[in-house]
C-alpha cells in the first residue's frame, strides 16, 4: 500500500449523489426503457446530503466515484459531476455488457482499489452493496437520504443495470 497517498472516499451516484426519482417511471414500464432512463440522468437534481459529504471527505481523501451506470454514460456523468461542483475524481463504471449484480461489481472494484490504497469509506444507498462491503472489511456510510425505489433495487440486483 502506498503510505504517502491520501485515503480514498468512494461514492456511489444514483440515490447517493443524484436524485433519480424523476426517471424512475422508465423502470416501471415493461419492458423497462433503459435508454430513456440513462438519457434522463443529466437532469438529476443533486442530493444535498451526499454532495456535502463528498465535499467534506475531499478535504482529507481522494474522492472516487463508483457507479453501476454503463460506460456509455461516461460523458454525461462526468458533465453532471462537474456541474454540481463535486470534487474531481476517478469515475469507475460498469462495462456496457456487464449484467452482474451491483454488489458483485462494486465489491470487485473496491478490493482492487484497496490493493494499493486505503479505502476510508464507501458511501452507497444499496443495502446489499453496503452489507457485502462491510463483510469484506470496508467502512460504510449508508446513503439513506433519498426515497428508496423498489424498481431501481431490482434493476441493480437482478438485472445488473445500474
Amino acid at each position: 500500500m502506498t503510505e504517502t497517498a491520501r485515503p480514498l472516499a468512494v461514492f456511489d451516484l444514483d440515490g447517493t449523489l443524484a436524485d433519480t426519482a424523476h426517471r424512475q417511471r422508465y423502470l416501471e414500464r415493461r419492458p423497462r426503457d433503459w435508454d430513456a432512463f440513462f438519457a434522463a440522468a443529466p437532469g438529476d437534481p443533486p442530493l444535498a446530503e451526499g454532495v456535502a459529504l463528498a465535499r467534506a471527505h475531499a478535504e482529507e481523501c481522494e474522492v472516487v466515484y463508483l457507479t453501476g451506470r454503463p460506460e456509455r454514460c461516461r460523458r454525461d456523468t462526468l458533465d453532471w459531476l462537474a456541474a454540481q461542483g463535486l470534487p474531481a475524481g476517478r469515475l469507475w463504471m460498469r462495462r456496457n455488457d456487464d449484467r452482474r449484480p451491483a454488489r458483485r461489481t462494486k465489491l470487485e472494484i473496491l478490493r482492487g482499489l484497496a490493493r494499493n490504497r486505503t479505502v476510508r469509506v464507501l458511501v452507497d444507498d444499496d443495502e446489499l452493496v453496503c452489507r457485502d462491503a462491510e463483510r469484506a472489511g470496508f467502512p460504510v456510510v449508508r446513503a439513506d437520504w433519498a426515497a428508496p425505489s423498489a424498481e431501481l433495487r431490482t434493476a441493480q440486483e437482478r438485472e445488473g443495470r445500474t
